[in-house]
């Protein structure tokens, strides 16, 4: 079963459990899916469907934090509790250690040692943290703090 089908199905079940913040959540997921699927013209892979959800939680970090800044708990909270169902279809995310390795391997793999080379040491350190979810603000603030 397909990481959309996996959705589609815990949908209808929160639907069936009448679970009014978990369906309102996975209906805007599905939604998102169907929009990124009609611009490709055929259906996603896993891996599109995990790069759309990790768009989706990023979307709400950032509304989170507007909200904060607003005084705005309630819908802080609310986007709070949308990323908690979203990111259970999501791989476990890096730890702050697995970040740390991934730079300092990214950094002797290419040789970056000023602020000049952060672009190509963020690549590299991404490309080994495939397959985790890895916020990119995290591993961004790691590759300053070690090329400064």
């Amino acid at each position: 079963m397909s990481l959309n089908d996996t959705i589609i199905a815990d949908l209808t079940a929160a639907m069936k459990a009448q679970d009014a913040g978990r369906t309102g959540t996975l209906r805007m997921v599905k939604a998102a899916l169907m929009n990124r699927q009609i611009d490709k013209g055929e259906e996603l892979t896993d891996e599109e469907v995990q790069k759309a959800l990790a768009t989706l939680v990023k979307q709400r970090r950032d509304s989170i934090e507007s909200y904060e800044n607003a005084g705005r708990t309630d819908l802080a909270a609310k986007e709070a509790a949308e990323i908690s169902v979203i990111e259970a279809y999501l791989p476990q995310a890096a730890t702050d250690d697995e970040i740390d390795a991934a730079v300092e391997a990214a950094v002797a793999e290419t040789g970056g040692a000023t602020m000049k080379d952060m672009g190509t040491v963020m690549k590299a350190a991404m490309a080994h943290l495939a397959g985790k979810s890895a916020d990119g603000k995290a591993v961004s603030d790691a590759v300053k703090a070690r090329l400064q």
